[in-house]
């Protein structure tokens, strides 16, 4: 919390650390990381400093999205552990001063969700089906009345968004990522009474706050009516995005509503209590939207994915930061990423040789991009860009093992894919799973590099879940814990030098032009400065912005005494 400010939550300038339980520790050896295996790394996160954790979907599940096909929505994956094994890890934390933030899936849950099941054995008009959005087909030219779906929508994992019961039954069920992740209809009553018990079941277990998952199809047009046709070449897993019958729709703003009352009404019986949701939504270059559903009596945060999407350009970033500091000048407090679980990791985006002109959205995005790659480079960029959004107003979620400076895992064999965006798009899509591979902790093959412990009754580990190159061990933290210059020490020195220099400054920031080669951003007292070329760059100090200033703080190696030049594709810090 800043100390200038002792009434701002403490979400508000947090630095929330993501983890991805499935390849974060395995503490049993089977392969599969669990909550046990989190609690035994929570050092590591807390010599890190972060304030919070943000656990990825534990709750039961069958697998098929990784935990977005929820199952049951007051338990623990058994994969993962329990809830004694949650209930240790959320005390564990806070003895380290860390609050843990859980994912909430509202959109969708799993087929084999007992309501859904319920409602696949229900009759058509039973009250089981009302909880879902479930319609009768249309005629298809075959004789069948109900034998084509209800609409054209198509799903966001590729393939129709519709599936039908049963082979003989006459409606359909709506699944707008996949078949097996049916759509929850949050107009229903039962479906809101139960996630009003789901967000204070998990409060009452010690949880913050809530990341909530895919909001922006959460509302649907009441109609259902088809999708406008759309151009020619979109991919498919991109339709689903540009249907306005199902993307950000006024609906959705009823739900948020009545989450946010549930978070509200907790909290005024245990004042001592500070908790918070926070959207997750891919939008960029459209504030105005992000500051609709961050109202008073919706959300507290969204994540600005801007700057996360940008091409290494000064254009593009500033473009990212304008529109963040647009919502910030009207109270609507920054929510920073530069990785997750669902794009390539920053050092292969920013390594790519097109990194500096690739499109945020279109088709030359990063994440398709199939450029060569520089690590090297992309760590510089990803370490100019991480200290540039650590001197930002707001809070900033890390993705793990970016402090490790891990790249994207280009290489995964077929074979070993397990995204259903792999799978459903028949191998045109690649998928995400190499952001997700298991992080190394130390140099060991043997252990998955650190990753699995031993199992209880001897013997070497399971091979992990997705499988890790051979050379992981050398960004293992073993092999940068302590080293001047690492990248898991410059980000240790990048959480310490916000807390000094960063949180205390207004929570809104301004762009400066200080030359074309440069972005930079005056917050109070603190101007970060990010050089965007491969040459050094020299500061005019004789601008009036620059008067009295001193160097704090630089992404590279730099005299911090002088300030003057800037490296390459680095940033520094400078304060009054």
């Amino acid at each position: 919390m800043n100390p200038n400010s002792p009434s701002r939550p403490w979400w508000q300038d947090a630095v929330v650390y993501q983890v991805y339980v499935r390849s974060f520790a395995d503490s049993n050896g089977d392969g599969i990381g669990d909550l046990d295996g989190v609690r035994s790394r929570l050092d590591h996160l807390s010599s890190l400093g972060v304030d919070a954790i943000w656990l990825n979907p534990c709750y039961p599940s069958p697998q098929r999205d990784h935990g977005y096909d929820v199952a049951d929505y007051f338990a623990i994956e058994p994969d993962y552990g329990t809830l004694d094994a949650f209930d240790a890890l959320v005390a564990a934390a806070a003895e380290r001063g860390m609050r843990i933030v859980m994912d909430l899936v509202p959109n969708h849950c799993s087929n084999e969700l007992r309501w859904f099941v319920d409602a696949v054995d229900g009759r058509p008009d039973g009250p089981e089906r009302a909880r879902f959005w479930v319609r009768d087909g249309r005629p298809d030219g075959s004789g069948d009345p109900h034998g084509a779906p209800p609409n054209n929508w198509r799903a966001a994992f590729g393939g129709p968004a519709w599936t039908r019961l049963s082979p003989t039954d006459p409606q359909w069920y709506l699944g707008t990522f996949s078949p097996y992740q049916p759509d929850i209809n949050h107009t229903n009553a039962d479906v809101q009474a139960m996630f009003v018990d789901v967000i204070e079941f998990w409060f009452e277990r010690g949880v913050d706050g809530f990341r909530v998952d895919a909001i922006r199809p959460v509302g649907k047009h009441p109609d259902l009516p088809d999708q406008p046709p759309v151009p020619d070449g979109t991919r498919a897993v991109e339709i689903t995005w540009l249907n306005p019958h199902i993307n950000f729709r006024p609906e959705g703003h009823d739900v948020w509503r009545y989450f946010r009352r549930t978070i509200d009404g907790y909290m005024a019986s245990r004042p001592e209590r500070d908790l918070m949701m926070v959207a997750e939504a891919y939008l960029v270059g459209r504030p105005e939207v992000i500051a609709e559903f961050t109202r008073p009596d919706e959300f507290h945060q969204a994540f600005n994915f801007d700057l996360m999407l940008a091409a290494w350009s000064k254009e593009g970033i500033e473009q990212a930061l304008a529109d963040v500091f647009w919502l910030a000048d009207r109270g609507v407090p920054p929510c920073w990423a530069l990785n997750n679980h669902d794009i390539h990791r920053i050092v292969t985006r920013l390594g790519r040789a097109d990194a500096h002109h690739a499109d945020s959205l279109g088709g030359s995005s990063l994440s398709r991009s199939t450029a060569p790659v520089d690590a090297a480079l992309g760590r510089r960029r990803s370490r100019a860009t991480i200290a540039f959004a650590m001197a930002m107003p707001g809070s900033i979620y890390l993705y793990q093992g970016e402090e490790l400076g891990l790249p994207e895992v280009l290489d995964l064999p077929d074979d070993r894919r397990e995204d259903p965006v792999f799978h459903m798009t028949g191998g045109a899509e690649a998928g995400r799973d190499g952001s997700r591979i298991p992080i190394p902790w130390t140099t060991d093959p043997s252990t998955a590099y650190g990753f699995s412990a031993p199992p209880a009754g001897g013997g070497e580990p399971a091979p992990p879940w997705l499988p890790q190159p051979d050379w992981w061990g050398d960004l293992a933290l073993s092999e940068q814990d302590g080293v001047e210059g690492s990248m898991v020490e410059v980000y240790r020195a990048l959480i310490a030098a916000r807390r000094d220099h960063a949180v205390p400054q207004p929570e809104t920031a301004e762009l400066l032009d200080l030359g074309p080669a440069l972005v930079a951003a005056r917050r109070g007292d603190l101007i970060a400065v990010m050089n965007v070329t491969g040459e050094p760059v020299a500061l005019d100090l004789d601008r009036d912005e620059l008067a009295g200033i001193r160097p704090v703080l630089a992404s590279e190696p730099a005299d911090m005494h002088t300030p003057g030049v800037i490296p390459p594709d680095s940033t520094i810090w400078l304060v009054r």
